[in-house]
């Protein structure tokens, strides 16, 4: 049981049934609609008598029990027929409301600003329904009739409404008839969400269809909470979407949002929000407002309107609120507003020509799909009150349009204008006049009421040509047209599929919804000054994903008036390639900072959030944008140092070549041959040697030429040091050999000269082979050095191999210089040690100053480091050890004769 206290004294209770076929008792406030449901109170510890005592409601128990303790007045537009159908419009868009101080009968509610394209969609329910009872093919022999009620945009009317559509509007019923059906099979309505929430809750208990024409709010999807309503307009949730894929196609990130506080506004913006963050737009400022809130807060919202740094405005509203704003917009002259508009208030006409020329031109949004029904237009001139004796609604449509007044009595709803007007004769013409009754082209709203009465219509169809049998309900039964439930034809409106004249199909999905259908709309100023609604694309859900979204974009006029320029809306300008997102402390993703990428990364796209870190081999180029090949270094041939390198060791090739030339050609002097001349040449070829292994540390590394770098290095310089410890240690023996029974120079003779120098250049070359047998020297890029060269250079393979060869060269070259240096202060005739010495010393200091170079050196130039030092050792070999002879030879031949080496102090 449900009890509620009912707090105003004008009630209807009734006794029906429910879908199930449970008895109920229903009382309900007539004016607030508040209501209070028993069900089985037969069953109930709680007598019926005392709980509706407890809601301040005491039936009688004999004769009539269903009582409208004070009529209603709800002016209506009514025919009957063999099957009713209940219509609930927005007529008038405004309700007067009288304060009650609960010690009389609460007047009835007037109702005000009558609405002209409201009417129209009553008129196109008639329209309806007379062409149905025209066709032939559809519900023969059967006649629709309608019962058609204004809810002047009130959820209270709305109820009101509904419960006089469900049990007439007569003072008393007997209890026969109140335990019947309802009055009405199906109820067409209601306009504003909020008006069908509330009728959709008030009827759903009893099982009557509700088929709504254009509430969209997504809430009514959910059939546990509305399990008898039904729309032919699409819901927000699809509408929500497709702003949001509108916001974003445009390229804005940061706009204002607008709605209204009801329903309507709170779920569709909702949606929207939802859709559109996940899209990675924000939302700069959201404010909300009803149409009966003070002006200040209108005026705050168009202030935060008029700061914000954002003009693209996306407005979820209805119309009478957007009227509001627009007007407040206008007193403070608020203009360059990019509105983004929904459906319930884009089309319509919020301000007069001239200003919507300057406030509205360029707004974009959705609408209903227009569609010119056949006949309605002339249906629509047709309506004239001689059609409607007395029916208060029509006249009052008339004296609005022509402005003139009709002689009756007491009024119950107002007209739009005051004053002294003139009387109305009957003769004016509809067609003669401009307004929103009859628009150059229909909105999709007046199709959506057409669709809805067709629907009921072939539902009402269907449960006709039902075969006994074969029927949906228990036992395979039909239900009879002329005695059915109204939760039977629940059945048929959820499975009905027909197609409309304009080639459409209709049909509800398992949510009750249809299949959404827009169009993408333009407001744009014309030739004449006037904005005019222009179609730049549509959204058709029953297409291909492919083609369920088109759009002209170039045909749309913008805010700005600039042409096709789309105006920009966005907190922080996009981060070009290059750049990176930064994100900004305690501010929305929008609004951020661009920071260059580090070296070595890259973004290639707008607004990349992260920079991508580049291949080891490549590097990003000057503007960060995208990755490009390392680049190569290593000592080439065609370079200048390269080039300048080659000439030296050409220059040494020929200089040791023109060296051996005077040798062999002066090989019987005795300078010649007081230096060994064997060793001389073989010293020679070694140097010869040096200077062509020098070639091979230029040019681009290779498996073969890191291989002979280094092992030709090693086994050449040590031919060379050998030879020279050679001709070092023969001056030692020599010297010892003059003294008094000396047999060294004997243990000295050539044969010992050319094995010593093949000794220890064999195990040079033993360690090399191992060398190159077990872990040979590589081309290796090294990228370690430099972030953004690579550097080809040969990795020397085996550590310990390459510290024996070069271990072993140090060596030799150091007994070498020992020797030499203790034999520099031999007699004059001997002193070739003292050259030995010099050319030692300078060897060695290359060497030693070469580690620290060749380790500071970058890139190529360590290469050129070990080149220049195997240059300039071989240089100081070759010079000082055959300079003076070569001296000797060729430019004081007089003293190279035996004579003058015998004698004492005579210098070589």
């Amino acid at each position: 049981m449900l009890g509620v206290r009912l707090r105003r004294p004008e009630l209807l209770h009734c006794v029906g049934k429910n879908i199930f076929g449970c008895q109920l008792i229903l009382v309900v406030d007539v004016n607030s609609w508040t209501t209070a449901i028993v069900t089985d109170p037969c069953s109930m510890a709680m007598s019926p008598l005392l709980f509706l005592f407890f809601l301040g409601a005491v039936p009688e128990m004999h004769g009539i029990v269903c009582k409208l303790r004070t009529k209603a007045s709800l002016p209506d537009l009514s025919k009957d027929g063999d099957v009713i159908l209940g219509g609930i419009f927005t007529i008038h868009l405004d309700v007067i409301n009288d304060f009650h101080l609960f010690t009389s009968i609460p007047k009835n509610t007037v109702c005000r600003s009558f609405g002209f394209a409201f009417f129209r969609r009553a008129q196109t329910m008639i329209f309806a329904i007379e062409e149905i009872n025209q066709n032939e093919n559809l519900l023969p022999g059967i006649t629709l009739g309608y019962h058609i009620h204004d809810d002047c945009s009130s959820p209270a009317i709305a109820s009101k409404a509904a419960f006089a559509l469900i049990n007439g509007e007569e003072e008393s019923i007997e209890y026969t008839e109140c335990g019947g059906s309802s009055n009405v099979a199906a109820i067409v309505g209601c306009g504003p969400s909020t008006n069908s929430i509330v009728t959709a809750r008030t009827i759903g208990s009893f099982g009557i269809p509700l088929v709504s024409y254009s509430s969209t709010c997504s809430c009514l999807s959910d059939k546990r909470e509305y399990p008898t309503f039904f729309r032919t307009s699409p819901s927000d949730q699809y509408q929500s979407k497709i702003l949001a894929e509108l916001v974003k196609t445009f390229g804005w990130t940061w706009i204002g949002t607008i709605r209204s506080d009801t329903d309507y506004g709170i779920f569709g913006m909702q949606g929207f929000v939802k859709h559109v963050e996940n899209l990675g737009v924000c939302i700069a400022y959201s404010e909300s407002f009803y149409r009966s809130d003070p002006p200040e807060k209108i005026s705050k919202i168009v202030q935060v309107i008029k700061e914000a740094s954002t003009k693209v405005v996306v407005a979820f509203a209805h119309a009478a609120e957007m009227r509001i704003l627009l007007n407040e917009m206008l007193r403070e002259n608020v203009t360059g507003i990019q509105w983004i508009g929904s459906e319930a208030w884009v089309s319509g006409n919020l301000l007069p020509q001239e200003e919507s020329a300057i406030y509205l031109a360029g707004t974009i949004g959705l609408a209903t799909r227009r569609t010119e029904i056949d006949g309605l237009r002339d249906h629509l001139h047709s309506v004239h009150p001689s059609n409607f004796p007395g029916n208060i609604l029509v006249e009052e449509f008339w004296e609005t349009l022509f402005t003139c007044s009709f002689t009756r009595g007491n009024k119950t709803y107002t007209g739009s204008f005051m004053g002294e007007v003139r009387h109305c004769t009957g003769n004016e013409r509809i067609e003669d006049i401009e307004s929103t009754y009859l628009p150059a082209t229909m909105e999709g709203s007046s199709y959506h009421v057409y669709k809805a009465v067709y629907s009921i219509a072939y539902a009402l169809h269907n449960m006709l040509t039902c075969v006994e049998g074969h029927g949906p309900f228990m036992n395979n039964t039909c239900a009879h047209i002329s005695n059915f439930e109204p939760w039977q034809l629940l059945h048929y409106i959820r499975t009905v599929n027909f197609t409309a004249k304009t080639g459409e199909t209709v049909y509800f999905d398992e949510n009750g919804d249809p299949v959404p259908r827009y169009e993408f709309v333009n407001l744009q100023m014309n030739l004449n000054g006037t904005v005019e609604i222009v179609n730049v694309g549509y959204y058709d859900g029953s297409a291909p994903p492919e083609s369920k979204l088109k759009m002209q974009i170039d045909d749309i006029v913008w805010s700005t008036g600039w042409g096709n320029l789309i105006p920009r809306a966005v907190c922080s300008e996009p981060c070009l390639p290059g750049t990176r997102k930064v994100s900004r402390k305690g501010q929305p993703i929008c609004c951020f900072d661009c920071a260059e990428c580090a070296a070595g990364e890259i973004s290639n796209v707008t607004d990349s959030t992260d920079c991508i870190q580049c291949p080891s081999e490549y590097w990003s180029n000057q503007g960060n944008t995208q990755c490009v090949l390392k680049k190569v270094e290593f000592l080439s041939f065609g370079e200048v140092l390269g080039f300048v390198l080659v000439a030296l060791a050409i220059v040494g090739v020929s200089f040791t070549l023109g060296t051996a030339v005077i040798f062999y050609r002066n090989r019987e002097t005795p300078v010649v041959k007081a230096n060994n001349s064997e060793l001389s040449f073989l010293l020679l070829f070694a140097l010869l040697l040096c200077f062509i292994c020098s070639l091979a540390f230029i040019g681009e590394p290779t498996e073969w030429s890191c291989m002979l770098r280094r092992t030709a290095f090693g086994i050449v310089f040590v031919l060379c040091i050998s030879c020279i410890l050679g001709k070092t240690i023969i001056v030692v023996v020599a010297f010892k050999a003059t003294l008094p029974n000396s047999s060294m120079m004997s243990c000295f003779g050539p044969t010992q000269q050319r094995l010593g120098v093949f000794v220890l250049t064999f195990l040079q070359s033993i360690v090399c082979i191992f060398w190159l047998s077990l872990s040979p020297p590589y081309p290796l890029q090294n990228m370690s050095h430099y972030r953004d060269i690579i550097i080809l250079e040969c990795d020397v393979g085996s550590l310990t191999a390459f510290y024996v060869v070069s271990s072993y060269i140090a060596l030799l070259s150091i007994v070498c210089l020992v020797l030499a240096f203790l034999a520099r202060k031999l007699p004059d005739s001997f002193n070739d040690a003292k050259y030995i010495t010099f050319s030692m010393l300078i060897f060695c200091a290359v060497w030693i100053t070469f580690i620290p170079a060749y380790v500071s050196s970058p890139g190529k130039y360590t290469v050129a480091v070990e080149v220049f030092a195997i240059w300039a050792s071989s240089f100081g070999l070759l010079v000082c050890i055959f300079a003076p002879k070569c001296y000797i030879i060729l430019l004081k031949p007089e003293i190279n004769t035996k004579k003058h080496m015998m004698t004492k102090g005579t210098s070589l």
